[in-house]
């Protein structure tokens, strides 16, 4: 019984901020512990009173906050615009500076999905992309078929992949891209054991085989979607050219120019996961 009323006066002291701590006493004592038990009453019910307050200024608050204001303030940004995410697959690439500086024109962000035999090459290109706050995504270090693979030689391609991108622009890609989106079950299993989710697209304009400026612009203007997530290569220079003329007909129908980090909008991939979900 002791021990149970010291718990209970314990948690006493804490609300109130005063602890009474038993014992046995004569008269005067048992006046101060009275006393005393009246002070924290008192605080108690001040403490209670203040938290009230704030309690009914912020429910105030809340009513005369406007319900616009309240879903703007919490809304990811792709909720609130109508968002699409360009990704580049194969660079860095002779052609990427001068897609880059279209991109910054029009205050686009993009996706990269790299090469690591290019990012070895070109470090001070790939950490521009870094720098100028595109994403980076792994594909692998020479571009095979991972389905065609041993689970050791794809564990090589894709972990050093990570390694060179990490080495050259100080973190990991959150990201990888099979190539060809070539893909199953034991390499899905194999990218959750790297700690990478998978990602694929939306639509595919089939540039590196249109070689056609005006073919692979019409291409990415068709498969343009909220939310879409388009396929292209900057190692193809008629892409390269197409994409002053796509992203300002794209800017006409509103749309803002995305990562895919946000395109997520907070949304965390699982390792292995493949996204977009296919048949989408």
């Amino acid at each position: 019984m002791w021990r149970k009323a010291r718990i209970v006066m314990a948690g006493a002291c804490a609300a109130a901020g005063v602890c009474v701590v038993p014992t046995v006493a004569g008269p005067a004592t048992a006046a101060a512990v009275q006393a005393t038990a009246v002070t924290a009453k008192t605080v108690t019910a001040k403490t209670v009173t203040a938290k009230t307050a704030t309690a009914e200024a912020a429910a105030t608050t809340a009513k005369t906050a406007t319900p616009a204001t309240a879903r703007k303030k919490g809304r990811p940004y792709c909720a609130r615009y109508k968002c699409i995410a360009l990704t580049f697959d194969d660079g860095p690439w002779p052609y990427t500076p001068a897609l880059l500086d279209t991109l910054k024109k029009h205050k686009a962000k993009a996706t990269f999905f790299l090469l690591g035999r290019k990012v070895a090459n070109r470090p001070e290109l790939t950490r521009r992309i870094h720098e100028e706050g595109h994403d980076i995504g792994n594909h692998t270090w020479n571009h095979p078929s991972l389905t065609t693979l041993s689970d050791g030689e794809v564990f090589e391609e894709v972990s050093s992949t990570s390694n060179i991108i990490n080495k050259t622009i100080g973190r990991m890609p959150d990201y990888m891209r099979p190539p060809n989106g070539a893909t199953n079950a034991r390499v899905a299993s194999l990218m959750s054991d790297l700690g990478l989710p998978q990602i694929l697209w939306t639509g595919s304009t089939l540039d590196w085989q249109a070689r056609d400026t005006k073919v692979i612009a019409k291409r990415t203007l068709k498969l343009a979607k909220r939310n879409g997530v388009i396929l292209l290569h900057d190692i193809v220079p008629e892409t390269v050219k197409a994409m002053p003329g796509v992203l300002t007909a794209l800017e006409k129908q509103h749309y803002k120019f995305v990562t895919l980090t946000t395109l997520l909008q907070g949304r965390t991939l699982r390792p292995g996961e493949v996204y977009p979900p296919r048949g989408r």
